[in-house]
Parts: structure tokens; sequence; C-alpha cells
């Protein structure tokens, strides 16, 4: 299906699934959606599964947007309870649509209580309370975390909405040929040898010629330790953020484990960071790119993004709370260092060139995911590879197959 057959099927008004490979053109043609609803004044909740994810189309988490935070299930009381609030009541109540982004890092549980939350402040009998509910993403990408989470897909939410497939199946980011058919051949789960020869013929090689080189890892530890090199590598005096930790030993430590929170954070002119928490009024959302340009009268880092927005990161808490009490903190400047960052977090991106290393791919779709954030195979500089990497899900493969048929009759 192209682009126009889409936006036609989601200006209709229909609950939708936007789907289709790497590079198709999924978050343009939702950005295309979302003026089309801004110029009609309709109602729009603009989320996606992560924060990186949202700052490709100006929206937040749906985890925010709803108000379940980390919660996976929420009785009627705790539901009651969030729609308390009554600019979150307000902003469902009034949503004509709900956009969620990159569904695939979403699992069943988290889709079937934005359901209920939903319907619990619009209508109970509707589908999402009667929202026009449109899902944009590729299975074939990193699935959600957990070790008995289900795909979206499988949700019971999913089946009720009755959701029709928008499957795009243009090219946009790449136009290398022997490139596309590599990483076709991955997302059938059809990779051999042939394609293990065409990847590793990158092993490396030097990319340092071309402008924007991102380095992605699958493990923190490697990201880390790249990092804290970068930062060692740049002549300019040291500012260090110490962490601040309020409550009980055992709810911080849950705290800081939940969270990629720095103890201490180190810093310096020209570092490039990553902003590791929303906060929309300052003007980022976790995963806004920067770098360190200076710091304020009270040695706050003063953060020049890629929109050239200079924005100061102060100090921000994660809390655990209990009907309105914070029962403990964790307190830091929400930001981490990011010439090097994980498979996880480069989702949705598109690369000019990288630097990946896939020696430690652990999960099927990791490979993929961070192949296909590259126009061409000859700005990839490859330092590893593993079978895994070669792999993605079979359930997702089957199911794949059926989003196509379904779209085809959509058309």
């Amino acid at each position: 299906m192209n682009q126009s057959h889409a936006l036609k099927i989601l200006q209709s008004g229909d609950n939708v699934f936007l789907t289709g490979s790497a590079g198709s053109g999924k978050t343009f043609l939702l950005n295309q959606f979302i003026d089309y609803l801004k110029s009609n004044k309709t109602k729009v909740g603009i989320t996606a599964s992560t924060g990186i994810a949202a700052t490709h189309i100006n929206g937040r988490t749906i985890h925010s947007w709803c108000g379940m935070g980390i919660a996976k299930k929420m009785n009627k009381k705790q539901i009651s309870k969030v729609l308390k609030r009554q600019d979150l009541f307000d902003r469902i109540k009034n949503a004509q649509v709900l956009i969620i982004d990159e569904i695939s890092m979403l699992d069943a549980a988290c889709l079937d209580l934005v359901d209920k939350i939903c319907k619990s402040a619009k209508n109970p009998f509707s589908p999402f309370g009667g929202l026009q509910i449109v899902l944009c993403g590729d299975f074939f990408q990193l699935p959600p975390i957990g070790q008995d989470a289900k795909f979206s897909f499988q949700a019971y939410s999913w089946t009720e909405a009755g959701i029709k497939v928008c499957y795009l199946d243009e090219q946009f980011r790449q136009d290398d040929l022997e490139f596309l058919k590599v990483l076709n051949k991955i997302r059938t789960n059809e990779a051999g040898e042939k394609e293990l020869a065409i990847l590793k013929s990158r092993l490396h090689k030097n990319v340092s010629h071309l402008p924007k080189v991102t380095k992605l890892y699958t493990h923190n530890v490697n990201v880390d330790m790249l990092n804290e090199l970068e930062l060692s590598n740049i002549d300019q005096a040291e500012k260090i953020f110490q962490m601040v930790e309020q409550g009980p030993k055992e709810l911080v430590d849950f705290l800081k484990k939940s969270y990629p929170v720095a103890q201490e954070l180190k810093l310096k002119l020209g570092a490039v960071v990553m902003f590791i928490k929303n906060n929309y009024e300052a003007g980022y959302v976790n995963g806004t790119l920067g770098e360190v340009v200076g710091f304020d009268d009270d040695d706050f880092p003063v953060i020049k993004t890629k929109n050239k927005n200079a924005l100061v990161a102060k100090p921000v808490s994660w809390n655990i709370e209990e009907d309105e009490i914070i029962l403990a903190s964790i307190k830091q400047v929400p930001l981490r260092l990011a010439w090097a960052i994980t498979v996880h977090k480069s989702q949705g991106m598109s690369l000019d060139a990288a630097e990946i290393d896939l020696s430690k791919s652990f999960e099927r779709g990791m490979g993929y995911v961070a192949l296909s954030r590259v126009r061409a195979l000859d700005s990839i500089c490859l330092k590893g590879i593993n079978e895994m990497a070669l792999k993605v899900n079979e359930i997702v493969v089957k199911k794949d197959k059926e989003f196509k048929k379904l779209s085809n009759k959509n058309k």
C-alpha cells in the first residue's frame, strides 16, 4: 500500500495499524496525518511507547499521556484515582484520536490497560472509549521488555477495536539495493552465509570521514565505557553532579535499578549528552540529544539540542509515591553521555553513518533494528556480528504475512 492510500484510510476515522519495513515512511505519514487532524481542529493524543520515539512526532509517552506510569495492571480503584487528576481526565475525555507510535515495544497488558483507562474516562462500551486508535510500528523491531510480555497484537483490546492494517511497501531510507536485499532477507528469517558475508565486508571499515557517525552497541556496559573514554579525551574542566537520595534503602535501590540515573554524573564542555526524563514544560523528553555548551550561574549544564534550542538541565526527581506521599526519591541532573547509545535507544532513528557492534546480540530483531537505521551499507563500520543478529521472531514472521494480506484487502 502506498502512502496516499494509507492516508485516506486514516482520514476515514477507522482504527488503524500503520506498519511497513524500516524506512518505509511510517513516521512521515503519521506526521502528515497529525497535521491533517490539527488543521481540522481534531483533538489528538500524540504518544509513543518510548521517549525517543515520542520526539519524532513531538508527543509524549503513552504511559504519561494516560497516567499509567510503569504499571501494567490497575484495578478500578487505581484507575479512578489516576483520573482524579483533572488535567489528565480532561486530556483523555476531550481527545478524539489517540496515536501510539513504536507499538512493537508496548506489550499486550499495557495496551489493554490504556483501553480500560480510556473507557473509564469516556465511553465504557466502546473500544478505547470511542477514540479513533492509530497504532504505528514494525514488529520486526525490538519487542516489549519482560519475560512474559506478549506482543500488543495479542491484546484483547486490539481484537475488539477491529483494527484495519495499512502496510506501507515503498522504501525511502535505503536506496542501496544490495543492502536492502540483505535487510529483507533478515526480515523474513532467510538470511544465511551470503548475507553474512556481505555484512562482514564492512568489518572494521573506516567511516570517520562521514558526518555524524553514531556508535551503537547492544549492552550498556560497552556504551558506558566508550562514553567515558570520549569524555576523557576532551581537554576541559570536569564538573561532577552527585545523586541525592531520600527514603528507605530498599526503595531507593529499586529506583536506581528502574531508571538509568548516574550516581555520579561527570560532564565537560563539548560533551554529547541525552536527556533521560520527560519534561515537556522545559522543552525536552527522554531521548533528546544535545551538547553541553556551557554552565549557568548555578553551575547547571546548558544543553544545545539538535533543534538548536539551549536548555538548562536542572536536577529533577524520580519518586515512589503512595496516596500522594513521596516514600522515596532520587534526584539528579537528567542527562547521560551519548557518543554511543544502545540499539534499544536507536529504534526509530535514521542515521547518516554508524559504527555498530553486533558481536553480543542477545535478542531477535536487534541486528535488524541496528542495521536498518543506516541509509547505505558503505556508511556502516561493523565492529563484530554474531548469528543472533541475523534472526527475527518466528511469531512475527507468521503474523507479518497475515498483516500483508489484510492490508491488500483494505487497499
